[in-house]
């Protein structure tokens, strides 16, 4: 009798563990291949675990309401007719003896790797941020080791639960399929640097003692790698959005009678921004080392604040298709569900470039810090009036102007101030040179 040690998966962009809410299987029952066996929490979506094997259940490493991370082994299942342990996932160490070497002599380092990168190929790692589809572990293994790339990978017919491609699937498909080209790729492990512990806190008995949510922990955890990572720069530009404010104030009531939907400012500034993006692509990039990958699709986040203080980015896909009704039931929508956290995992992936409203708690700027691995993200400021100089043909005089500020932090990598400027001018002139003569 062989073992096959059931891992809790990936379930997307920066879920690092999930609560186990209900066993749908107790020890002793007979699990048939594809067929789930427990429910997850995260903080973002619930989900359940599939099985990729048929056997019987012999053991739950976690009980209802427990957490395990990513990668934990959560239960153990019992494989008739197999000798052997098997695991659905198995990381694969292209590099062990590099690994090995790296604390004694970089120069070995640097020279195992080049030898083992013009011996070894493997086929890119399939990651659940590049599709809307799931793959258990064991199917991403297989499809790693026959070389099948996602694009392939995608138009394979699952036969599984909700269409999910079991492995039955994926090794039918190999028998009959023709030889893919696959890339050349290697990957070093960094030496790790010692980083000084802090200094402990002094605590008093009066101090309250607040726990992190893991949703905290999470986003904790991806701001300061985003700090490390990214050279921030920023760039600050004032906008008059008098006309801007005048023109929704005039359409907004027939607006929602017409669409059933709220016209906000929120779809108005992603317009002016997908507009810029048009203008500068080279903002809706991310960065491999020393590439620059630039992304065909417009993709928008939007930082949407939740209830329990907490924040969450769900995208908006291919944004630069959808006019302003579309952008405005889809802020609507995606806003509303992730407040009750109703958010699917490829919802809250994919993004390209960020938005966040801080002007929406009364901030009048705000320095944001990026979103990884975007190099950009755009902060708007809250509305206000504001004395202004206003030019006209029989001199200057002083008015009052509805202003904001807009902070566009950016990558320093690529994105040099003078693109950074001009792309959040653009934002601004987009807005200025809005249509006030569109009516609903």
């Amino acid at each position: 009798m062989g073992k096959y040690l059931l891992k809790l998966p990936k379930m997307g962009e920066s879920v690092a563990e999930a609560t186990l809410t209900t066993w749908l299987k107790d020890v002793g029952d007979s699990i048939a291949v594809d067929e789930s066996i427990v429910e997850v929490a995260t903080d973002k979506v619930d989900s359940d675990v599939p099985s990729e094997v048929e056997g019987i259940l012999l053991e739950k490493k976690f009980q209802v309401n427990e957490i395990a991370q990513v990668g934990d082994v959560i239960a153990v299942i019992e494989i008739a007719g197999s000798d052997e342990t098997s695991e659905e996932e198995v990381v694969s160490d292209p590099l062990p003896e590099v690994k090995e070497t790296l604390k004694e002599d970089p120069v070995a380092v640097i020279e195992a790797a080049v030898s083992s990168a013009q011996s070894t190929v493997q086929t890119p790692t399939i990651s659940s941020s590049d599709t809307k589809r799931f793959y258990s572990p064991l199917v991403k293994n297989i499809a790693k080791e026959e070389g099948i790339a996602l694009e392939e990978l995608e138009n394979i017919q699952g036969t599984g639960d909700k269409g999910r491609v079991t492995k039955k699937d994926i090794l039918g498909y190999i028998k009959t399929r023709t030889a893919a080209p696959v890339q050349s790729e290697i990957q070093i492990e960094e030496k790790q640097i010692d980083v000084p512990k802090p200094a402990p806190v002094s605590i008093s008995g009066q101090d309250q003692h607040i726990e992190m949510t893991r949703m905290g922990k999470m986003i904790s955890d991806h701001m300061v790698n985003s700090r490390k990572i990214s050279a921030h720069v920023q760039s600050f530009v004032e906008v008059d959005v008098t006309d801007l404010w005048d023109w929704r104030e005039r359409v907004k009531g027939k607006f929602q009678k017409r669409e059933q939907e709220k016209l906000t400012f929120t779809p108005i500034f992603i317009a002016a921004v997908v507009q810029a993006l048009k203008e500068f692509p080279l903002l809706n990039s991310s960065v491999s080392e020393n590439t620059i990958i630039q992304k065909k699709v417009i993709n928008v986040g939007m930082a949407t604040a939740l209830g329990d203080g907490n924040l969450i980015v769900p995208v908006i896909k291919n944004t630069d298709h959808l006019n302003l009704v579309g952008l405005a039931r889809a802020v609507n929508d995606l806003s509303i569900r992730a407040r009750n956290n109703e958010l699917a995992p490829d919802e809250v992936q994919g993004g390209t470039y960020t938005v966040t409203n801080v002007g929406n708690f009364g901030s009048i700027t705000g320095i944001p810090i990026i979103n990884q691995p975007q190099v950009g993200i755009l902060a708007i400021g809250v509305i206000r009036k504001m004395p202004a100089v206003i030019e006209t043909a029989n001199g200057d005089f002083i008015g009052i102007r509805r202003k904001m500020i807009l902070c566009h932090s950016y990558d320093h990598r690529i994105i040099n101030g003078a693109m950074g400027g001009q792309f959040v001018k653009a934002v601004a002139d987009a807005l200025e040179q809005w249509d006030t003569s569109i009516d609903f």
